[in-house]
């Protein structure tokens, strides 16, 4: 028996790349599935609906039901249009996993309001529409079920580009690092009745090879042994852990994975402090401290291609 026999899960961007692995992989723990793609290039323009069919198809091959939805996330009606379909097509809803994304990289000196909006929508607005329609559906459940307790799962996809930073993706690591704060404020409003987490993927898709030249090299890269760290089937796991009853008590975490490793986060913490006995700081005060007191020493900061060497056993 799977860990996630007989359960209902909507992956959106499902059709490709990690969301295609998570799925696969959910499937083959016993869950059914609305497998939701646009069926658009990596930018958002397009549509295909055989996308999202064909990995229904595969799933299916695997013992489970799933059936396809091309609908985009940033339209808040047809994200409470796929919940309906999850509980009229299977008779519940008890995942979703948030994983519809874009890019439209661009140097914030270059970028139009056009790239901004539409990346922000998909990521950050559709990670939104989809809980706020989950979230409605786990509380009405639950509060019908009181036994169920925190039945419900909701897994976010952020970013080290929005964690961490990335030159190029004001829009995109905006969006991420909005969805990691909004899983934290979420997964608070949601614990009584769903559990609701977010994961950073280190993984080769169309966003880091074919929308990102710069991380394409990387990406392919294995490590000494020839373990392939970045392939996107390595993270699957943690959506499927996630998701399962194994992970009732794990809520508001922030995770990261690549190859074979885990990571989990904490968000911006106070890491030095300067005080002024007593008395406001002057402007002056502050030009002679701040270099001097406040900012010295300071642990080194992450970064993408830190974390990226360290995957590799390169650190």
């Amino acid at each position: 028996m799977g860990m996630l026999e007989g359960k209902v899960a909507i992956i959106t961007g499902a059709g490709r790349g990690l969301g295609r692995e998570e799925a696969l992989a959910m499937a083959r723990e016993g869950c059914n599935l609305v497998i939701n793609d646009l069926g658009a290039s990596f930018d958002g323009t397009g549509a295909e609906s055989k996308v999202a069919d064909q990995v229904a198809e595969e799933c299916k091959k695997l013992g489970v039901k799933a059936v396809g939805n091309y609908d985009s996330v940033t339209d808040f009606n047809k994200a409470k249009a796929m919940i309906d379909q999850a509980v009229s097509e299977f008779g519940k809803l008890d995942i979703v996993v948030n994983n519809a994304g874009i890019l439209r990289d661009r140097m914030i000196f270059n970028m139009t309001e056009a790239e901004f909006d539409a990346v922000i929508a998909v990521h950050l607005k559709g990670t939104f529409n989809m809980t706020r329609h989950a979230a409605e559906y786990f509380r009405k459940v639950g509060k019908d079920d009181p036994k169920l307790k925190n039945f419900g799962r909701i897994i976010n996809t952020a970013s080290d580009a929005g964690l961490l930073g990335n030159v190029g993706q004001a829009n995109y690591g905006a969006a991420k690092a909005g969805i990691a704060a909004f899983t934290l404020i979420v997964s608070e409003e949601l614990k009584k009745y769903a559990t609701v987490n977010c994961v950073v993927p280190m993984a080769r898709t169309r966003l880091t090879v074919d929308a990102t030249p710069q991380t394409a090299g990387i990406m392919q890269k294995k490590d000494s042994s020839g373990f392939d760290v970045f392939d996107p089937a390595h993270f699957a796991p943690l959506i499927v852990y996630l998701a399962s009853d194994d992970a009732r008590r794990v809520n508001g975490e922030v995770f990261r994975a690549a190859g074979d490793k885990v990571w989990v986060y904490r968000g911006w913490h106070s890491v030095n402090r300067i005080d002024n006995n007593g008395k406001p700081f002057t402007p002056q005060e502050l030009a002679e401290r701040v270099k001097s007191d406040l900012l010295k020493g300071l642990p080194q900061k992450d970064t993408i291609q830190g974390v990226a060497s360290e995957v590799l056993g390169l650190m």
